[in-house]
């Protein structure tokens, strides 16, 4: 009886220890909660930066957000399930080097808890007239929690408006409160709306938008180019879940 309750307890330790794993993997990103937009906000009255001529493919509407490898695209499995929501592109230059950059006009928003991420409100989707989406920038910090956000939008910054190219902060490898060590990056994702002017959480792939077609390469895993090129045909199939 003794020797059955102890392999009783080695299996629930192990299955303890599996689920712990699979969250820790799973989400380990901020997860951006549902944003009112009570008033906008304009810290200090300041110009943000901006850069002109970045990376972007014939007829796309968003800039690429950053430079470097991208490395993880959208629908790449962890663990076996169909989950990563948008794009990590990794910078070869270490932390706080790597500029990251508004991909379009918008108004940013960054929560009081956030760390290493803004999003920004797009009230007009590109190629959706009528739809409001949003794009979400993180890992822009260090692991200690030093944040790599430009000061001109502090923790608490909402509803400030940004050109495309606006720059937004730098890349980093903060993993939140995640003891597993990531690399450089950006990742990057296209949000949906509830319908009511919130964002919706980006750590469900089926609240977020394949970016393809918004920066004119196939970067959706059904049917990627690796690397990614600018092409006409960018479109591909469904995400076959697996």
């Amino acid at each position: 009886m003794k020797e059955f309750i102890k392999w009783l307890l080695a299996i629930v330790i192990m299955l303890l220890l599996c689920a712990g794993f699979m969250y820790l993997f799973t989400y380990t990103r901020l997860r951006p909660g549902s944003s009112s937009a009570p008033s906008p906000t304009n810290p200090d009255g300041a110009e943000l930066p901006r850069a002109t001529g970045l990376a972007q493919c014939t007829a796309a509407p968003f800039v690429m957000p950053t430079a470097g490898w991208v490395g993880i695209l959208y629908g790449d499995s962890i663990l076996g399930t169909v989950n990563h929501s948008g794009l990590d592109i990794f910078g070869l230059e270490g932390n706080g080097v790597t500029a990251v950059y508004a991909a379009f006009d918008g108004y940013v928003t960054r929560l009081p808890e956030w760390t290493s991420a803004v999003i920004i409100r797009h009230p007009q989707d590109p190629l959706a007239p009528g739809r409001q989406i949003w794009t979400y920038y993180t890992h822009m910090g260090d692991s200690s929690g030093q944040s790599y956000v430009i000061d001109q939008i502090p923790p608490g910054t909402v509803e400030l408006p940004v050109k495309q190219g606006t720059l937004l902060g730098y890349q980093g490898d903060y993993n939140g409160q995640s003891w597993r060590p990531i690399d450089t990056h950006l990742h990057f994702s296209i949000v949906l709306d509830d319908g009511k002017g919130r964002f919706l959480n980006e750590t469900d792939i089926a609240n977020t938008i394949d970016p393809s077609p918004y920066l004119g390469m196939r970067l959706s895993t059904s049917c990627a180019d690796r690397p990614p090129l600018c092409r006409p045909d960018f479109a591909c199939g469904p995400i076959a879940s697996r």
